[in-house]
């Protein structure tokens, strides 16, 4: 299915620093072997409302399901949380799972949403500010998987509490997963972290979310081509890519890849890179875990092991976790 091109609007909008990252990225994702990009180049503005369009799929459970979890033990988060919170949601989006355990907390006093796609995430701190008019709501458009900083610390602000849900953390590598949480344990230092994560199910379950009927996900995967025509004057032809997701078991993950429909040559940034039939280009990880792995992660990143709350059918897991203290 094609995705279209990104407007020039969306293009002008974009972070000056998101693009030049994504043409790096993207360029020696080609040259490598086997050809990888990093999927946080998904989320340009056209990514991003194509995946609020996965999430609302029927074939689609990691969403709703978590959505359900949180609303059933918001309260029992927010004990874990405590009072005037500081809240740092990284890869934070449409703001949708937020609006649940804000409403839970004792008096919030901050939140700091983080993403890469500065207009997804500047408009919906607009709405969530109108709904949360004594919460001060301070985006910050940055890629939360490289250094960054965050401001300062307000007075009479309760702990810092990061909130990662989505199951974003399957999307890294097991050593940048560590990497990350490690990261995360001393910027929430003396805090904690409340993390969603996918279980691992059936591959039947799997293949559906994946591979959805509407052909959204199709589109979503195809969309990172049509943003390199866009913004790296690459001359894709996004009929001639069929979209791929399939459960690896041994690996414990979902892999999506971009299939070359023939031998073909695309030019990218001016140089040319030549595909054969069959030849894919990985987009995209999405690692299913257990809970006893999930812990044992965390706890080599520096994380005491809190309460997990999971949904009836165990497919899905949000899960407490304390960061260091030192």
């Amino acid at each position: 299915m094609p995705a279209s091109a990104l407007s020039a609007r969306r293009l002008s909008s974009f972070p000056a620093d998101a693009k030049s990252s994504f043409a790096a990225d993207f360029v020696a994702g080609l040259a490598r072997r086997p050809r990888r990009i990093p999927p946080k180049h998904f989320y340009d503005a056209e990514g991003s409302r194509l995946f609020d369009r996965i999430c609302e799929l029927p074939e689609y459970y990691p969403t709703r399901t978590e959505l359900r979890i949180l609303a059933d033990h918001a309260p029992e988060m927010a004990a874990q949380i405590g009072p005037h919170a500081e809240i740092v949601e990284f890869g934070a989006g449409s703001l949708v799972k937020i609006r649940l355990l804000l409403d839970a907390l004792d008096a919030p006093r901050r939140y700091l949403p983080i993403d890469i796609s500065g207009e997804h995430l500047n408009a919906s701190a607009v709405a969530l500010r109108a709904d949360h008019p004594d919460l001060i709501v301070q985006p910050i458009i940055a890629d939360y998987t490289r250094p960054f900083a965050l401001p300062p610390r307000l007075d009479g602000t309760g702990r810092r509490i990061g909130f990662f849900p989505g199951s974003t953390i399957g999307n890294f590598d097991p050593d940048d997963a560590l990497a990350f949480l490690t990261q995360a344990g001393r910027l929430l230092r003396g805090g904690g972290l409340l993390l969603g994560f996918d279980l691992v199910k059936g591959p039947e379950v799997l293949h559906a979310a994946y591979n959805d009927a509407q052909g959204v996900t199709a589109a979503f995967n195809l969309n990172l081509l049509a943003r390199a025509n866009a913004e790296l004057g690459a001359d894709f032809d996004l009929d001639a890519f069929d979209h791929a997701a399939f459960y690896n078991a041994p690996l414990r993950r979902v892999e999506m890849h971009l299939v070359s429909r023939r031998a073909q040559s695309v030019r990218v940034n001016g140089r040319c890179y030549a595909f054969d039939e069959g030849e894919t280009v990985h987009t995209e990880n999405s690692h299913k875990f257990t809970l006893d792995g999930l812990r044992a992660m965390a706890t080599q990143a520096g994380f005491g092991v809190g309460p997990a709350w999971t949904d009836p059918e165990r497919l899905f897991c949000v899960h407490w976790l304390t960061a260091p203290t030192a």
